[in-house]
């Protein structure tokens, strides 16, 4: 496998640090709000553009975010295209690139609020999970393709799971330059992240489903609403989920040092 482009590379690596804002904020106010500390609340990645873009600097540092989304989805529509790692056209291979190109075009989106917001052209976007199963229960077949989507996402939230327990980030890590142990303890960091973020598209999905299946559009739901019901559930849950995303905006970072980026 050769490198790729070194502007890619670079990108690629910001928009890696970009997921580790989005997603550390996220996890700092949802565990805020667990423990009871002022100014925390349950929010997804659209809410965490707009706690950055009330910071200090925030409308420069949006910009910057923007820039490392952008750089971040055009890296894996290249990868769902040039398949650097050989999974070839099998049905496995085939999902797995075109999952690539559904997180590129998603990234793409929010690289796209994260700019509008950043040159003050509004909010990041107000149309939620409800708005967008609204449309798509309009569609012909509206409620099979929510039952997919459900089940994508689902699936997604189930794969996470299964990297967080096999523990193959070392195949995609170059972390020989790093102790031992060292090495070890990120990893088991960036294990817990996966599981987090794993269950917490799980249920998303959990969620789409139900929509589904009550034809009720205001039933799904995103982050924010996974958050809202693992609170629901009691504070320890919505603790360890909001500690799982921390650990998942720690997983970006280390991304963003050691990730392995070539094409074939």
């Amino acid at each position: 496998m050769s490198e790729v482009a070194p502007w890619i590379e670079v990108l690629a690596r910001v928009g890696y640090a970009a997921k580790a804002v989005l997603y550390g904020t996220i996890g700092l106010l949802a565990a805020r709000a667990a423990f009871g500390w002022g100014g925390g609340r349950a929010t997804d990645t659209r809410g965490a553009l707009q706690a950055v873009h009330q910071a200090p600097y925030g409308r420069h540092i949006l910009l910057l975010i923007g820039a490392g989304l952008a750089g971040y989805a055009l890296w894996r529509l290249v990868e769902a295209v040039t398949d650097p790692e050989h999974r070839g056209t099998n049905t496995k291979g085939v999902a797995l690139r075109a999952g690539s190109a559904v997180r590129g075009l998603a990234h793409g989106a929010l690289a796209l609020a994260a700019f509008r917001l950043g040159l003050g052209g509004g909010g990041a976007g107000s149309r939620g999970p409800d708005g967008w199963t609204a449309k798509v229960f309009a569609l012909p077949a509206g409620e099979t393709l929510v039952w997919l989507a459900a089940a994508g996402v689902a699936g997604y939230g189930l794969y996470q799971l299964y990297r967080a327990w096999k523990a193959k980030l070392g195949r995609h890590l170059a972390l020989t330059r790093v102790p031992a142990g060292t090495a070890s303890v990120l990893v088991g960091v960036c294990r817990f992240g996966l599981a987090a973020r794993g269950a917490v598209f799980g249920l998303i999905g959990f969620l789409l489903g139900r929509a589904a299946a009550r034809h009720d559009p205001g039933q799904a739901g995103g982050v924010r609403e996974s958050l809202l019901t693992l609170a629901g559930i009691g504070r320890w849950a919505l603790a360890a989920a909001a500690l799982g995303l921390i650990a998942y905006g720690v997983y970006q970072l280390v991304e963003a040092r050691y990730r392995r980026i070539d094409v074939a």
